[in-house]
């Protein structure tokens, strides 16, 4: 009987050792104390990860964007205030401080008990989940979804769709969503969308089926629109982070330089800015 019990119990323990991996990853411990989180999922289970070192971006270190600092900068005090809200759609030409603005805005009131989520598009099915898991707390908190455009049949739209206001729960006080793109629309549309009007199988009522996808840009209570520099404006962004990265001197040289760097490139952006003033600095 012993041998058999020790034959058991060792085919036992080969067998929990085999199938350990494939059980779900247990649950960490939320850290509420920090400010910054990434929504990570593992082994289909979603949990709120602290961002120790975050972004320390400042609106001041923002430049030709000052229309939309001062709306999402509004927006983020009513907010933070307890006051109504809206979920904020920031849209347009890249590199030119969509993302970079909303993280700028979110260190601005991080002392005043802002927090940020951020969360990855193949992740918004949680969004359900992550607003549940926050709602009852004091803090208030800014939902990021970062880079955002769907493609057809992807699931996160309809999350999304939902998170913003088309629900059978009311939306929670404490959760605004922010979401940068570089589209307007962000389910894209199609020419043979107008031409199966006319052949058979397409779809009746295809007016209807486009408002379906402008929808979900609408329920974003406020849209920001972002645009390319202008030359001077590209060169204003430019003398901005010399000056951060304590380059005090600015000649034709260095104006030389920071143009052809943008025609490197094909676009002038804050960006691009950036990544010359970084280059330009660490080489002096």
């Amino acid at each position: 009987m012993t041998d058999r019990l020790t034959q058991f119990l060792d085919r036992f323990e080969a067998f929990l050792t085999r199938a350990e991996p494939l059980l779900p990853a247990s649950q960490d411990t939320t850290d509420w104390s920090a400010q910054a989180y990434r929504w990570r999922v593992r082994q289909g289970v979603g949990q709120l990860e602290a961002v120790r070192h975050p972004h320390a971006i400042r609106l001041d270190q923002l430049v030709n964007v000052e229309l939309q600092r001062g709306r999402l900068t509004a927006n983020t005090r009513q907010f933070v205030e307890g006051k109504l809200a809206n979920n904020v759609l920031l849209t347009g030409a890249r590199g030119c401080g969509k993302s970079s603005l909303v993280k700028a805005v979110w260190n601005e009131f991080r002392e005043h008990g802002l927090r940020l989520i951020e969360v990855e598009k193949t992740h918004l099915v949680d969004l359900p989940d992550i607003v549940e898991l926050v709602g009852a707390r004091d803090e208030r908190y800014i939902v990021f979804c970062d880079d955002l455009s769907f493609e057809e049949g992807d699931h996160g739209y309809q999350a999304l769709k939902t998170a913003l206001d088309g629900s059978i729960a009311a939306t929670s006080p404490n959760v605004l969503i922010y979401a940068t793109s570089n589209r307007r629309h962000l389910v894209p549309e199609y020419f043979s969308e107008n031409a199966q009007t006319r052949y058979e199988g397409g779809e009746i009522h295809f007016a209807e089926a486009i408002e379906e996808k402008v929808a979900l840009s609408e329920r974003f209570g406020l849209w920001l629109s972002f645009y390319g520099f202008s030359q001077d404006e590209y060169l204003a962004a430019v003398r901005q982070w010399l000056g951060e990265f304590s380059v005090t001197t600015w000649d034709a040289d260095s104006e030389r330089a920071a143009l052809q760097w943008a025609q490197g490139r094909g676009a002038r952006s804050g960006r691009i800015a950036w990544q010359f003033a970084r280059d330009w600095a660490g080489s002096r």
